[in-house]
């Protein structure tokens, strides 16, 4: 525990000087039900992108059918365009699915340490609390 905790809690506090350093220690940090928010939106996320992946996945595997089966000669050289530009696609798609996901992971982390963070500071103060009774 810092020892300026422990001095405020030996030492006659004002009620309105504690209640000032509660409010702006609130007002720096955000509360777990909006941390707990901010999961669910990112779980949402995540799911959104997972279908996302199926689907190109998917065209990734028609798009191969489509290219182990071989067209017609006379309609080959258009089909070899439109199968090149849709595998583009969704390479492309792949990879910006891709980012996207890793982005929302690493914030995921940020937010359950977060979480931890705020966890192990309301332990503290629970526990330096019910020391000093």
């Amino acid at each position: 525990m810092p020892l300026s905790w422990r001095f405020m809690m030996r030492v006659p506090v004002p009620a309105r000087l504690k209640k000032a350093v509660r409010s702006w220690f609130d007002s720096r940090y955000i509360s777990v039900a909006d941390h707990r928010q901010d999961i669910k939106d990112a779980l949402w996320e995540v799911q959104t992108l997972r279908r996302e992946v199926t689907t190109l996945q998917e065209e990734v595997r028609r798009l191969r059918a489509v290219r182990q089966q071989g067209p017609q000669p006379a309609a080959q050289a258009a089909a070899a365009t439109a199968v090149a530009e849709k595998a583009a696609e969704a390479h492309r798609l792949a990879h910006e699915t891709a980012q996207a996901l890793d982005r929302i992971l690493q914030n995921e982390v940020l937010l359950w340490q977060a979480v931890d963070e705020l966890r192990a500071a309301n332990e503290g103060a629970v526990g330096g609390g019910q020391s000093c009774a």
